[in-house]
């Protein structure tokens, strides 16, 4: 999956604002492992305005999965904190799932495996795990690498994976965990604008 079609969630469901965000920093978004700081001043400004119903092109069913594509914006542009302080207020899975993705991009491993575990059952972790086979179908072989598809999705293996690698971007499973990265926001966000939309 190419940077530009990781950022390319349902469009014809989202507002030209959401659509806007996504493109800002192509294809550069979403690159780091454990970025080293926040995105650019455009990106915050452009996702500062931006509140739940405006996400969409059409009225919101479900306000809280709304909420939790503003956290999946905040991530892809490298802003943790913003992204952190939506988060950690979403009780459902969902809110779980990208809590557990915040404090990977941050370095906090071990918190990132608690977090995860409180969405052990999400159902994108069944789409994620088609779209992983996909990335991983034509890697050298590796044991890192073989964890994170081989019963399904792992978000522990892939957190092992992002801890091995994230300070090593001349590994060739650098680019691999970058990809499965994008893979896994993408798969992520498009749950949460079906679900946004009351699909």
């Amino acid at each position: 999956m190419g940077k530009s079609d990781s950022a390319s969630a349902p469009l014809d469901f989202l507002s030209p604002a959401t659509r806007a965000v996504l493109k800002l920093g192509a294809p550069g978004a979403y690159a780091q492992l454990v970025p080293s700081g926040s995105g650019s001043a455009e990106a915050r400004d452009a996702i500062d305005i931006l509140n739940p119903d405006a996400l969409l092109n059409a009225p919101v069913a479900h306000r809280e999965d709304a909420q939790a594509m503003l956290a999946g914006l905040w991530l892809w542009h490298d802003f943790l904190d913003e992204s952190h302080r939506i988060s950690q207020q979403i009780t459902s899975a969902t809110g779980s799932f990208w809590h557990a993705i915040m404090h990977r991009r941050e370095g906090d491993f071990s918190n990132s495996k608690y977090w995860y575990a409180r969405c052990a059952t999400h159902p994108a972790l069944v789409t994620l795990a088609k779209h992983a086979e996909d990335v991983v179908r034509n890697a050298p072989a590796d044991k890192s690498v073989f964890k994170v598809t081989a019963s399904g999705f792992s978000p522990n293996a892939f957190v092992d994976l992002v801890e091995t690698v994230h300070d090593r971007p001349d590994d060739p499973r650098y680019a691999l965990a970058v990809s499965l990265q994008q893979a896994e926001w993408k798969t992520l966000f498009d749950h949460c604008v079906r679900s946004a939309r009351g699909g």
